[in-house]
C-alpha cells in the first residue's frame, strides 16, 4: 500500500463521541467525491467496470457489496488515484488524480484488503508515527494524533509491542488506524472487516461514525454474503461490471 494511497493533509475537525450525523448533502455542487462513467478491463478479460457513476457527499457512509472479483477492489484503487481510469474520470472537487504532488491522494485514506503496509520489526507507536510522517502530518501536534488514533482503535496497551508480535484482528485494528490517522476527506477501505472480533468490528463503527459527522465520506466495500452490520446511508451491489442501487 502506497504512502500517496492514504495519506492526506486536509484534516477534518473531530466530533464529540455520540453526536448525531447530519443527513448527507446530497446536491451534485457539494459532492466530495464523483467518479463519472468509468470503464475498466483488465487485458484479455471482459470489462469489470462498465460505465460506473457514483457521487460521495459529505458526511455520507456508502456501501458496495459483490462477490469476490467483481471489480470492487478496483472501484476503489480507481477512486484512490492508485490507477487512472481507462474512460471516465475521478473528481474531488477541482482535484483530479494526476494533480501534481499527490495533492489528490493526501486526501484520501485508504484501507487495501489483505495484510500490506506493516513493518514487522517497528513497534506499534513507532509504525503510526512512521506513517504520519509520510501522510504529510504537521509535526506540531503529530504526536497527539497518533496518541489519539492509538486511543480511538484501543491499541495504547500494544504501543510499545512490535508490529510481528500481533495477532491478525490486532494487525487489521493497526492499519485501520493508519488509514484514519491523516483524518482525510475520504476513506476508502476494501473488506475492513477481516479478521476483526466483535470489539473490532465495533470500533470501526464508532469511527466511521465520528468521521462522517466530522464531514468525511466513506466508501466500504464487502462480499456480498457478509453480515452488514455498519450502518450505512447508501447501499449498491456491484454485478456484471454495473453498480445497482439498493432499496
Amino acid at each position: 500500500m502506497s504512502p500517496a494511497a492514504a495519506a492526506g493533509t486536509a484534516p477534518v475537525e473531530t466530533a464529540e463521541a455520540g453526536s448525531v450525523r447530519r443527513e448527507a448533502t446530497r446536491t451534485p455542487d457539494e459532492a466530495l467525491l464523483a467518479l463519472e462513467r468509468l470503464h475498466h478491463r483488465w487485458k484479455g478479460k471482459s470489462p469489470v467496470l462498465e460505465d460506473v457513476s457514483l457521487t460521495l457527499h459529505p458526511g455520507e457512509v456508502t456501501w458496495i457489496g459483490g462477490r469476490n472479483g467483481v471489480g470492487k477492489t478496483t472501484l476503489l484503487r480507481l477512486a484512490a488515484g492508485i490507477l487512472l481510469p481507462q474512460r471516465g474520470s475521478v473528481r474531488m472537487g477541482d482535484l483530479a488524480p494526476t494533480a501534481k504532488g499527490g495533492c489528490y491522494q493526501r486526501r484520501i485514506g485508504f484501507l487495501s484488503a489483505g495484510d500490506r503496509g506493516l513493518h514487522a520489526r517497528m513497534r506499534v507507536r513507532q509504525q503510526l508515527d512512521y506513517w504520519a510522517r509520510l501522510a504529510y502530518v504537521p509535526r506540531a501536534g503529530r504526536a497527539e494524533q497518533v496518541a489519539a488514533t492509538l486511543r480511538y482503535f484501543e491499541l495504547e496497551e500494544l504501543a510499545e509491542q512490535r508490529v510481528d508480535r500481533m495477532s491478525m484482528g490486532q494487525r487489521q485494528r493497526i492499519r485501520l488506524a493508519m488509514a484514519f490517522l491523516h483524518r482525510p476527506r475520504v476513506l476508502l477501505l476494501d473488506e475492513p472487516r477481516n479478521s476483526l472480533d466483535d470489539d473490532g468490528y465495533r470500533l470501526l463503527g464508532e469511527q466511521i461514525e465520528r468521521v462522517a459527522a466530522a464531514g468525511a465520506t466513506v466508501l466500504w466495500c464487502s462480499p456480498r454474503g457478509e453480515d452488514r452490520v455498519l450502518a450505512c446511508d447508501v447501499g449498491y451491489t456491484l454485478e456484471h461490471g454495473r453498480l445497482e442501487r439498493e432499496q
